[in-house]
């Protein structure tokens, strides 16, 4: 595999002592051996993989599904939970100039379509996965920060969209006290419990027939006699199809047109013991609505419905024991300027995975230009949850030949490369100190 952090980031250390690991017990899948047939190979058991998988297999195809470690072990068992819109880091404004009205609209209808379908995955498959969260609520960090927050909410509102705001003196009525000049919320999203939702995802795509592999990564495909072939340490899968389905913990050579396309970054979340009711009272945050700040290099936080906090915020840009002791050292101080009650609350749990940036800032879905029967879905900034179940559903209606019957926006198709092929992460540390000036 050509990956570009070293193999500390890919390896048992971020994600040591993670607390979704407490949770739920991981299903045991076998090993991919010897050689089988199937109509598609999905490389990748995240939320983007079971999706197509259950989707695909509902259709009646064949599916494998290759994880390379363990169910839950990437990025969709280790992240924040924040089921919302989201996917892209690309303005509105700046998509309307580069994709026009139309292909906007219909990326903004993907986005929430997608927080839909998870809501619909968890009722029709009877995922029991700690749901909480009327929408999502974003916090002006500073006086700027809420002029352009004002100006949003008056937008919103002037399209007949619901959006809901709340001034700094009316935080602490709503249980959302603290450090922030008001807050906007929109009423599309939850929270959930991601490893639980990722495993009711690999319970109802096995019922429908996929087979689902661990410790079998995908180390070659190639392709012969018009079908796609993928090599595994103790087999090959043979298919017409192939879905990429690995976002940040991709490889630039799994296909070769994949190299420099994407951007793996880290982020980091801990969670602190069940708060006493006082000690809610006393940081007067009681709200069960999931909630971010409105820096660039945000917080993200929420009260679960066992009383743990979770916060979160991106890691460090470098791999290894030190920088992981220094990001958790670094998590832990900005969680109590934010929440000063809560200083002396131990955080029991703390853990780092990657998400994955494009340098067109949206995410990618659809067919790989220039290498017939091969897709993939990736790159979706953080938001995941939704956006990685979303791309799966239509990564299943592509590989069939089939329109999408979810929104399916011409934004998502298109995917350029970064500059510096594989040492293009030494363009993050400035643009990281950029971002944090601009905060």
């Amino acid at each position: 595999m050509r990956r570009i952090f070293s193999d500390y980031a890919y390896g048992p250390g971020p994600r040591d002592n993670c607390w979704w690991d407490e949770t739920i017990e991981a299903p045991i899948w076998p090993e991919q051996r010897g050689e089988m047939q199937v109509d598609v190979a999905i490389i990748g058991g995240g939320f983007t993989g079971l999706s197509a998988a259950l989707h695909l297999a509902e259709s009646g195809a064949s599916v494998a599904v290759l994880e390379a470690e363990t169910p839950g072990w990437g990025a969709s068992g280790r992240n924040g939970g924040f089921c919302c819109l989201g996917g892209s880091k690309l303005s509105t404004k700046a998509m309307l100039r580069k994709y026009g009205e139309e292909a906007t609209r219909t990326y903004a209808e993907g986005e929430e379509a997608a927080v839909h379908l998870v809501a619909e995955l968890l009722q029709k498959h009877q995922i029991e996965a700690d749901t909480h969260s009327r929408g999502e609520t974003v916090l002006a960090h500073s006086p700027r920060a809420l002029k352009q927050m004002k100006q949003q909410v008056d937008h919103i509102s002037a399209a007949g969209e619901e959006v809901a705001f709340h001034s700094k003196a009316e935080l602490a009525s709503v249980g959302m006290n603290g450090s922030f000049f008001g807050a906007m919320t929109t009423p599309v999203g939850f929270g959930l419990n991601p490893r639980k939702y990722l495993f009711g995802l690999a319970g109802a795509a096995a019922s429908a027939g996929a087979k689902l592999f661990q410790h079998s990564p995908a180390l070659k495909i190639a392709k012969a006699g018009g079908q796609q072939i993928v090599t595994t340490p103790k087999g090959k899968v043979r298919s017409a199809k192939v879905v990429i389905a690995t976002n940040g913990y991709s490889s630039d050579d799994l296909p070769e047109w994949l190299a420099a396309r994407y951007m793996p970054t880290q982020s980091s979340a801990m969670v602190t013991r069940p708060l006493s009711d006082a000690e809610l009272q006393a940081q007067g945050w009681f709200s069960d609505q999931m909630a971010y700040d409105s820096r660039n290099m945000l917080h993200y936080f929420r009260l679960m419905p066992d009383r743990r906090f979770l916060f979160g915020m991106r890691g460090g840009l470098f791999a290894s024991p030190r920088v992981e002791a220094g990001i958790r050292r670094k998590l832990r101080s900005d969680f109590e300027q934010l929440f000063p009650a809560w200083r002396e609350v131990e955080s029991t749990h703390t853990w780092s995975g990657m998400v994955c940036l494009s340098r067109n800032l949206v995410p990618f879905v659809g067919a790989i230009p220039n290498n017939p029967g091969l897709f993939a879905g990736l790159c979706y900034h953080g938001n995941g949850v939704a956006m990685g179940s979303y791309a799966g559903r239509v990564l299943a209606d592509l590989v069939q030949g089939r329109s999408p019957d979810l929104p399916y926006s011409e934004v998502m198709q298109g995917m350029s490369r970064f500059p510096f092929g594989r040492a293009r992460r030494i363009v993050m540390p400035p643009a990281y100190a950029l971002l944090g000036l601009m905060d």
